[in-house]
């Protein structure tokens, strides 16, 4: 079993930043793939980014410019850089991680950009 556990959440203003780290512990050998989800109020999961274990990196376009995706494997932590944050960047980030074919998912952290 692989556990992921977010921080990094809260509130901010529209046009601030916020960082997020996801730290994946247990059994991580195999550990590849690792990105966010958002899952806004009454919407359904959506990937924001991923990034490989060899640091290829994915963006929703909708984040594309304001967001860096980035990792650390000695750590086994990902992270994720909010600029410029929108009000339609508020939900639940899920952090995810695949090992071979399986998914992993932390139990979530809430993001709220104020207008």
């Amino acid at each position: 079993q692989v556990q992921l556990v977010e921080s990094g959440g809260g509130l901010v203003q529209a046009g601030g930043s916020l960082r997020l780290s996801c730290t994946a512990s247990g059994s991580i050998f195999g550990l590849n793939a690792m990105g966010w989800y958002l899952q806004a109020p009454g919407k359904q999961r959506e990937l924001v980014a991923d990034i490989t274990r060899a640091g290829r990196t994915n963006y929703a376009d909708s984040v594309k410019g304001r967001f860096t995706i980035s990792r650390d494997n000695a750590k086994n932590t990902v992270y994720l850089q909010m600029n410029s944050l929108k009000p339609e960047d508020t939900g639940v980030y899920y952090c995810n991680a695949m090992k071979f074919t399986q998914g992993y998912w932390g139990r979530g952290t809430q993001v709220t950009v104020s207008s």
